[in-house]
C-alpha cells in the first residue's frame, strides 16, 4: 500500500548489516563508500498530516543501504498531541472573548475594551473625547470643566485596576482547618459528646477526650494560620502605601490631584521622572521616552511623539500613545481610565489559579490514604468490638473505635510539618528570602525548570559603561570573563579619556532627586543611557557638580530619531578659544561630522586604517549585545566663536563638521554578581534553566551567553560558523534554541516535545532528535515575549510533568508567577502586582539567592521524609495491642488519651528536632537530580494517560471541542477508578520520582520498626503485670469476663491462687499501660 504522493513519509534503513542501531556506531567493517549523512526532521503540518522527510545534511556519514518509506500512524499523531487540549481550549475560550461571541456579558466588555482613541487624528480625537485643547501651547489648553470631571468620575468610576479579591482571615483559616486529619479529629470529637445524650454518666470522663481532639485540630489549624498570616504581614509592609498623584488641567487651571480621580478627555502634563497615571495618547511632547522594562522587557527607553493623523498600529506599538513611567517633559491625553497594558495583564493573571504545590499534593494524597485506612478499621473494630468484648455496649464501643482512629491518625503530624517548613522558612528570611507559601519552601528544591526573566532579575536594568576604545586601545570599565585578550583596565591618564569623560558628564540632561548627598547615593532622573554615562563619569570625576559649574552649558542640540546625536556647547576654554562642542550618539553618524580623530591626544586626519580600527572597535561591542555611543568635540575657534556667540538651532548656527572624533562608550544593561555561577549550580542540580523575555533575540542571546545560560550552539551561531545555509543545519546538530515571541502562536502542541516521541516511536535511526522540539533542548532562551506567550510557555511545560518556577519583577511576568508551582518575586525592582502573584520574593533580589533555597528545599524534604517516618512509627505498636485487645482478649495495653499524650505531649518535639539536621555533605544535594526528574519515559507516560483521558470524554457535536463533566460524574469517575485495571497499572507503573512517603519508608515504619517497637511495648507490659501476679493466661481470663479492672471489681483469684483485690488490679493495669506508652516516644 504505498503513500500518497504528496504525503511526508518516514524513511527506515531495512538493511544496514554493518551499522548497529541501538547504538548508532559503524562497525568495524563499514565501507569506505558511503554517502552523505541523511538525516530524518519533522515537516510543519499540511492538510492536517504531521510527518517526517528524510534530506542530506552533510556532516557524518551513514552507510548506504536499502530504505522503506513509513509513515507516521493515526495512533502515533494522537499520542504526540495528547495532553495540550486544556491549553487549546482556554486559547478557544480567550479568542471568542476577543471576538466578543462570549455568552458572559463580562467577557463580552473585555473583548471589546482595547484602546482605538491613538488612532485618531488630534482634530477627530477633541471630537471623540469631547475636551478641548491647544497642540501648539499646551499650558493654554482648557481642559474639562471641574463639574464634568465629577460627572464623569461618577458615571465611569475611578482610575484604578479593580484589585483581586482577598479570603478574610476567617475563610483562611477554615482552609487551614480543612484537612483531613483535622476532620476526623473533630468528627471523633464531636462523637464523644454524642455519647452524652446516650448515657450522661457513665460516658461523662470521655468529654475530656472529646474536648482534647477538637482543640488539637483547631491547634494544628492555628499553627498553620499564623505561619501564613505573619509572611503576609511582612509582604503587606513591602507594597507601595502612598497614593500616587499627577498634574492635570482643568478648567485652564494646573492642578495636582489623585492619579485614581483622572477620567476620560483630562489634559495631564507628565514630566521627567512621572509614572504615567493612565493611558495617554500625547498631543504636544519634547524628546520623550518611555520606559516600558516593567511592561516588555525592554532595557532601552523606547521614543514617543505626537502623530497629528494618528496611529495605524496597535496599542502596544503606537508611537502616539504612552502606558508607562516617562522620562522626559511631555503634555498628553488621557485615553483610557485604566491603563491597557496592566489591564490586560491583570485580566490574566486574575484569570489562572495557582497549582498546588507538589508536597501539598503528596501530603493530601498520604492523608487521604491514612484516613480512609483509619475509618475502615474503627469501624471494623467497631463491629468486633460491639458482638465480643463490649456484648451490646454502644457507648464504650464507640470510644474504643475511636482510639483505634486516634492510633492510625498521627495527630502532630499537620503541626510538624508546619512548624517544619516554617523553621525553614526562618532559614531562607535570614537569607533574604521571603516565603508567602510556606509549602513553596519545598516547592524550591523540587523544581525541574526555572523560567527567568533577563531585565531586572539576571541583570541590573541599568545601563552600565563596559567597555572603552579611544581611537588606538580597547579598555574595559567593567568586570567581564570574556573580553579580548588585548583589553586593558580603563585608567583616566590614558590619552583621549578625560575627553570622553567631558563629553559624558558635560553633554548629558539628567536631574538629580537631591544635590546636598554625595554623588553615588543620588537617584538619577533621566534617561537610562545618559545615566549610565553619567554614572561612569561621575566615578571618574574629583566633584561632579564643580565640573558643571566650571564649564556652563550654553546652548544644546537634545536627542532625536532623525538626527540620532545630541550637542552641547559648553564653556571650555583651550588654546584657540572659549568654547567646546561636545557631541554624542549613533557611532556611523557622529563618525560622518568628524573629519580628525584623537591618536595618543594629537588630532590625526580621518584615514583608512582608522575607519577600519573603527569598524573592527564597533563591531566587537555590537556583537557582544552592547549599545554603542560614539563621542566627538569641536574646539571652536574664538575668532569665529567667541564667548558670547549667538547659536541657534532654526536656522542652523552651530557647526555641523569639522569634529575631532575621541572614542566609543559601550554599554550594556549587566548582569547581576552571582547569576552566572548560580545557573552553573542550578544545572549541576538537574535544573533545566531558561530565559523568557520581552527584549530582543540578539540581546537575549548575548547576555544569555555572558551568564553560561547558554554554552552550545544554535542554528545560526553554526551557520555563521561553518558557513551552511540555515536550511541545512537541523536541531539534532546544535543543543540551544532562542525562540521568538512570534514563533509560539504558530507552534503545534507535538513540536514542544516532539523528538521525544519519535526517538521512541522510531527508534533504529541514526538521529533520534529530528525537529523544533522546544524543551528538549539544554539551553533555551525565548525572546519578545509577551505575557500570554510567558504563561503558555509555563502551561506547555507543567504539561510534560515538570514542576515550574518562575522568577520576574515585572507587571508583565504576574501571570506566569501565578500560574507556575513556585513563582519568585524581586523586591526592590519588582512591581507591587509581581509580589502578590508570586509564592516568594527575594528581597535583595539576588538572583543567587535561589541556589541557596534550592538547597534548603532539598534538605528539608529530606529531613521531613525523616520526621514522618519517625511519626508514623507509632502505628504499629499502637493498633496491635487495640487488636489483641479485642481478639485475645487482654486488658487495653493503651488508652486513647494515653495515645495522645504520646502523639502530642512528646513526639511533636522529638519530630521537630529533625529540622536542624544537617546535609550529609556540604554540596552533596546540589548534586543530586530532582526529585521528580522529567524524562523521556515519564513525558511518554504522561502522554499515554492523557490520551485515554480524552478518549472517555464527549465532544461538541458542531465544534468537536472536550465537553468537561459534570462535578457529579467527575466524582462517579474518581469512585469507580480503584475498581479498574487500568487505576492500578497507573498506581503502581515504576518510576524514578522520589515521593515524600514511599514504599520503603512505609516498610520500615510499619514492619520493621514498628514490630521491634510493639514487641518491647508488649513485653514490657507482661512482665509489669507478671510481676503483680498476673501471667498472661491470668489477663485473658479476667477481661473475658469483663468485671475486672475497675473500682467496683471483685477480687480476682489468678491461676497460681492469688488473691488480687480491685486496687491491686487498677495498680497493676495503671502501672502496665505506662511501661507499654514508655518505648513508643524513644526510637
Amino acid at each position: 500500500m504505498s503513500a500518497p504522493a504528496d504525503t511526508p513519509e518516514t524513511i527506515l534503513p531495512t538493511s544496514e548489516p554493518n551499522v548497529d542501531l541501538e547504538s548508532g556506531d559503524a562497525t568495524a567493517d563499514t565501507p569506505l563508500d558511503v554517502e552523505p549523512r541523511r538525516t530524518v526532521v519533522v515537516l510543519p503540518p499540511q492538510d492536517n498530516d504531521y510527518g517526517i522527510e528524510e534530506r542530506p545534511t552533510g556532516g557524518l556519514n551513514r552507510p548506504r543501504g536499502t530504505e522503506m518509506r513509513r509513515e507516521l500512524t493515526k495512533e502515533e499523531k494522537e499520542l504526540a498531541q495528547a495532553g495540550y487540549d486544556h491549553i487549546i481550549a482556554e486559547k478557544n475560550e480567550e479568542h471568542i472573548t476577543e471576538k466578543g461571541d462570549s455568552k458572559d456579558p463580562k467577557d463580552v466588555n473585555i473583548g471589546k475594551m482595547d484602546i482605538t482613541e491613538h488612532g485618531y487624528s488630534l482634530e477627530d480625537l477633541e471630537n471623540v473625547l469631547v475636551t478641548s485643547f491647544v497642540t501648539k501651547e499646551p499650558a493654554a489648553s482648557p481642559g474639562l470643566h471641574p463639574k464634568e470631571a465629577a460627572e464623569r468620575l461618577l458615571r465611569d468610576g475611578k482610575n484604578i485596576l479593580t484589585p483581586p479579591k482577598k479570603k478574610s482571615a476567617f475563610m483562611k483559616y477554615l482552609d487551614c482547618l480543612k484537612n483531613m486529619f483535622n476532620i476526623l479529629l473533630i468528627l471523633a470529637g464531636i462523637l464523644e459528646y454524642v455519647l452524652l445524650g446516650i448515657n450522661f454518666e457513665a460516658n461523662f470522663a470521655n468529654t475530656y477526650l472529646g474536648g482534647i481532639l477538637i482543640a488539637v485540630a483547631f491547634l494544628n489549624a492555628f499553627i498553620e494560620f499564623y505561619q501564613l498570616q505573619k509572611a503576609d504581614a511582612i509582604l503587606q509592609s513591602f507594597l507601595a502605601l502612598i497614593p500616587p498623584s499627577c498634574r492635570v488641567i482643568r478648567g485652564g487651571t494646573l492642578l495636582t490631584t489623585p492619579a485614581a480621580e483622572l477620567v476620560k478627555g483630562d489634559v495631564v502634563f507628565v514630566r521627567m521622572g512621572d509614572k504615567t497615571p493612565a493611558d495617554l495618547v500625547l498631543f504636544n511632547s519634547t524628546d520623550l521616552k518611555v520606559d516600558n522594562s516593567s511592561l516588555t522587557g525592554e532595557s532601552e527607553p523606547q521614543e514617543r511623539h505626537p502623530l497629528p493623523d494618528g496611529s495605524p498600529y496597535r496599542a502596544v506599538e503606537a508611537e502616539n500613545l504612552v502606558a508607562v513611567k516617562d522620562m522626559e517633559v511631555c503634555t498628553a491625553l488621557v485615553d483610557s481610565w485604566l491603563a491597557l497594558m496592566k489591564r490586560q495583564i491583570a485580566k490574566l493573571t486574575g484569570g489562572e489559579s495557582g497549582n498546588k504545590s507538589p508536597l501539598a499534593t503528596e501530603i493530601g494524597n498520604f492523608v487521604a490514604i491514612m484516613s480512609t485506612i483509619a475509618i475502615v478499621f474503627a469501624l471494623v473494630f467497631f463491629g468486633v468490638g460491639i458482638g465480643t468484648v463490649y456484648r451490646g455496649n454502644v457507648g464504650a464501643t464507640v470510644t474504643f473505635a475511636v482510639s483505634i482512629l486516634v492510633a492510625f491518625v498521627p495527630e502532630g503530624l499537620p503541626s510538624v510539618v508546619t512548624l517544619l517548613l516554617s523553621i525553614a522558612a526562618k532559614r531562607m528570611a535570614a537569607q533574604n528570602v521571603l516565603v508567602k507559601d510556606l509549602q513553596g519552601v519545598e516547592t524550591l528544591g523540587a523544581l525541574t525548570l526555572l523560567a527567568t526573566d533577563k531585565t531586572g532579575t539576571l541583570t541590573r536594568n541599568q545601563m552600565t559603561v563596559t567597555n572603552i576604545w579611544n581611537g588606538t586601545n580597547m579598555s574595559s570599565a567593567f568586570q567581564s570573563n570574556n573580553d579580548a585578550d588585548d583589553t586593558v583596565p580603563f585608567s583616566f591618564s590614558t590619552p583621549g579619556m578625560s575627553e570622553i569623560i567631558d563629553v559624558c558628564a558635560l553633554n548629558s540632561k539628567i536631574k538629580f532627586d537631591k544635590s546636598d548627598i554625595p554623588f553615588e547615593q543620588r537617584e538619577i532622573l533621566g534617561d537610562a543611557t545618559e545615566t549610565g554615562l553619567a554614572r561612569f563619569a561621575g566615578r571618574h570625576l574629583p566633584d561632579y557638580d564643580r565640573h558643571h559649574k566650571d564649564h556652563p552649558k550654553v546652548f544644546e542640540v537634545p536627542f532625536n530619531s532623525t538626527n540620532k546625536w545630541a550637542l552641547s556647547t559648553v564653556k571650555k576654554v583651550h588654546a584657540d578659544g572659549f568654547l567646546t562642542v561636545m557631541l554624542k550618539g549613533a557611532p556611523e553618524r557622529v563618525l560622518a561630522k568628524c573629519t580628525t580623530y584623537l591618536n595618543e591626544g594629537v588630532s590625526t586626519p580621518v584615514d583608512d586604517a582608522f575607519n577600519k580600527s573603527f569598524d573592527d572597535a564597533y563591531s566587537y561591542m555590537a556583537s557582544r549585545g552592547h549599545r554603542v555611543i560614539a563621542c566627538a568635540q569641536y574646539n571652536l575657534p574664538g575668532h569665529i566663536y567667541p564667548e558670547n556667540f549667538a547659536f541657534t538651532r532654526n536656522p542652523i548656527n552651530y557647526p555641523e563638521t569639522g569634529y575631532t572624533f575621541v572614542g566609543l562608550v559601550s554599554l550594556e544593561d549587566p548582569p547581576k554578581h552571582g547569576v552566572r555561577e548560580a545557573i552553573g549550580t542550578l544545572r549541576l542540580a538537574g535544573i533545566k534553566v531558561m530565559m523568557v523575555t520581552g527584549d530582543h533575540p540578539k540581546t537575549a542571546e548575548a547576555i544569555a551567553r555572558k551568564i553560561n545560560l547558554i554554552l552550545g550552539e544554535t542554528k545560526q551561531t553554526l551557520s555563521a560558523r561553518t558557513g551552511r545555509p540555515l536550511s541545512d543545519i537541523y536541531d539534532d546538530e546544535v543543543s540551544a534554541v532562542v525562540v521568538h515571541g512570534d514563533d509560539i502562536d504558530g507552534l503545534q502542541g507535538f513540536e514542544w516535545d516532539a523528538s521525544v516521541f519519535l526517538s521512541i516511536i522510531v527508534r533504529g535511526l541514526l538521529a533520534e532528535n529530528w525537529f523544533h522540539s522546544v524543551f528538549a533542548k539544554e539551553e533555551i532562551v525565548f525572546a519578545r515575549t509577551s505575557p500570554k506567550h510567558k504563561l503558555e510557555i509555563v502551561k506547555r511545560a507543567q504539561a510534560l510533568g515538570h514542576i515550574v518556577g518562575v522568577t520576574g519583577d515585572g507587571v508583565n511576568d504576574s501571570p506566569a508567577l501565578k500560574k507556575a508551582d513556585l513563582g519568585i518575586a524581586m523586591n526592590i525592582s519588582g512591581s507591587d502586582v509581581s509580589k502578590e502573584a508570586a509564592n516568594m520574593i527575594l528581597l535583595d533580589d539576588n538572583f543567587a539567592s535561589t541556589v541557596k533555597g534550592v538547597a534548603e528545599g532539598r534538605l528539608i524534604f529530606n529531613n521531613l521524609k525523616r520526621s514522618i517516618q519517625y511519626t508514623i512509627t507509632h502505628i504499629t505498636p499502637e493498633v496491635i495491642p487495640q487488636l489483641l485487645y479485642v481478639v485475645v482478649p487482654i486488658p487495653l495495653p493503651l488508652s486513647a488519651i494515653l495515645i495522645l499524650v504520646i502523639d502530642l505531649g512528646f513526639e511533636i518535639f522529638v519530630g521537630l528536632s529533625f529540622a536542624w539536621d544537617p546535609p550529609e555533605s556540604k554540596d552533596g544535594l546540589m548534586r543530586l537530580k530532582p526529585r521528580k526528574p522529567v524524562t523521556d519515559r515519564s513525558i511518554l507516560s504522561i502522554k499515554k494517560r492523557a490520551l485515554r483521558r480524552t478518549k472517555t470524554l464527549r465532544r461538541d457535536s458542531e465544534t468537536q471541542t472536550l465537553v468537561t463533566p459534570g462535578r457529579f460524574r467527575q466524582l462517579l469517575t474518581k469512585l469507580r477508578a480503584p475498581f479498574t485495571r487500568i487505576w492500578w497499572e497507573d498506581r503502581l507503573e515504576r518510576t524514578e520520582d522520589e515521593t515524600l512517603v514511599d514504599g520503603k519508608l512505609l516498610s520500615y515504619a510499619y514492619l520493621e520498626a514498628g514490630i521491634i517497637e510493639f514487641a518491647a511495648c508488649i513485653v514490657s507490659y507482661f512482665v509489669i503485670f507478671l510481676k503483680h501476679g498476673f501471667s498472661p493466661a491470668d489477663l485473658r481470663r479476667a477481661q473475658k469476663a469483663t468485671i475486672y479492672f475497675a473500682k467496683s471489681s471483685p477480687d480476682f483469684i489468678t491461676n497460681a491462687g492469688r488473691v488480687i483485690d480491685s486496687k491491686a488490679q487498677l495498680e497493676a493495669l495503671a502501672q502496665a499501660q505506662s511501661i507499654c506508652a514508655i518505648p513508643l516516644p524513644i526510637r
